[in-house]
């Protein structure tokens, strides 16, 4: 399946005048979906090519001629990544990394970093103003702070700012902000930010950001900025993301949801009916997904807008399976997901990421019929509360047609 591209821009526009288009209970869906669809396999591994495309750039930095991308650093032997003290504020540190005098990091310098530090963790990529992932994969990276902590941070660090390739064209800087806390400090049972160059066991393309990209495993996608080249240190108290300008709140956690498979609108009375799909599992973790199917002839819950009185049934979630990760079994997987000794999962599903839901195949009556899914995450909540506000992320009830002939 061949991804489909949406650039920030598009995406800035929902943002900034699309949150009533998508401020409903449900989200829509006929027949395919529009992200990426798991069909088998516990953990819904999406192949490098296969990812939903979100980027910003013109032109887009991976699709520039060969030359020009070993000139600004697309290629693993010329990229170079600045960090330096934020110019606006009175952020100090010891030994800035700089272009102009040598100074910078090298992929090389950070492959021997890696050769001690690097750790890798399964995480999903949503856009918080799309319904659907973009893609779920094993990525692999050195932990920020072991890469800033050679600048010799010091004092009046608030912030740490960072952006990607922008063609020599300030208008096309991504700028994304994470506190100093987070970066340094990873709460019990978190995993780190991390200055990422391999996905599921290769190096990463252009199109998924390479060779360097920014991975922050509980956030949405617009913060695991692709194709880093500059972080700064700053004592701004408040950040500036690009993000923030298109009406988007850049500090929510991901959510957890339920969405459909590749399900048929249309089947015959004789025929077993399975009911299956993929569920985010968000801060909040998951411990049950639920469907539900209605006769259209049937009344809704009166005065229900979540359908909390519904007759949801219960779906198996399915285990997981490492042997679908490409280079999981010679990944430096982090044990905050998983077991060193055993390479199993502390938990599953784990949160951050994607997994597979299914039930039993049935036979339906000749009818009109809706059918919903929804998650129970791990306080019992169910979706798509307990943070229904859409520019915080997606999370909609969805909603499925299916037509069942004699």
């Amino acid at each position: 399946m061949k991804p489909k591209s949406f650039s920030r821009r598009d995406l800035f526009k929902l943002g900034a005048a699309g949150a009533t288009a998508f401020a409903g209970t449900e989200t829509h869906a006929a027949g395919k979906k529009a992200g990426p669809v798991c069909e088998d396999g516990g953990c819904c591994i999406t192949p490098s090519g296969d990812f939903y495309n979100v980027e910003r750039g013109n032109p887009l930095p991976y699709k520039l001629p060969i030359e020009k991308q070993r000139e600004i650093g697309m290629l693993r032997e010329t990229w170079q990544l600045e960090i330096v003290a934020d110019a606006a504020s009175n952020a100090k540190i010891e030994r800035p990394m700089l272009r102009a005098d040598g100074t910078a990091l090298t992929f090389d310098q950070l492959m021997e970093i890696a050769k001690t530090q690097a750790v890798s963790y399964l995480k999903v990529i949503t856009c918080n103003n799309l319904a659907d992932p973009l893609g779920h994969g094993l990525w692999e990276g050195v932990p920020l702070r072991d890469v800033l902590w050679h600048c010799g941070p010091v004092e009046n660090l608030r912030h740490v700012w960072y952006h990607g390739h922008h063609n020599e064209d300030p208008k096309q800087i991504f700028k994304c902000y994470l506190p100093i806390n987070r970066i340094f400090e990873d709460p019990p049972g978190e995993l780190p930010v991390i200055l990422c160059y391999k996905l599921n066991g290769e190096f990463l393309t252009g199109e998924r950001g390479g060779p360097v990209r920014m991975i922050v495993p509980e956030a949405y996608g617009f913060k695991s900025v692709k194709w880093l080249q500059r972080i700064g240190f700053t004592n701004a108290h408040q950040s500036d993301d690009t993000y923030a300008n298109g009406n988007n709140d850049i500090n929510s956690w991901l959510k957890t949801f339920a969405r459909f498979a590749d399900l048929p609108g249309k089947i015959s009375a004789s025929d077993a009916y399975t009911i299956h799909g993929n569920a985010q599992i968000g801060i909040s973790g998951l411990k049950q997904v639920q469907f539900w199917l209605r006769n259209v002839k049937e009344p809704l819950p009166a005065n229900d807008p979540h359908f909390t009185k519904a007759a949801w049934q219960d779906a198996q979630i399915v285990p997981f399976d490492g042997m679908a990760i490409a280079g999981f079994n010679t990944a430096p997987l982090h044990p905050a997901q998983f077991d060193p000794k055993t390479k199993q999962p502390r938990e599953w599903p784990l949160r951050h990421t994607l997994c597979r839901w299914t039930a039993a195949p049935r036979k339906i009556a000749p009818g009109s019929y809706e059918l919903r899914c929804r998650t129970i995450d791990a306080n019992g909540i169910a979706q798509p509360m307990p943070r229904p506000f859409p520019k915080s992320g997606k999370n909609n009830i969805q909603k499925l047609l299916l037509e069942v002939v004699a």
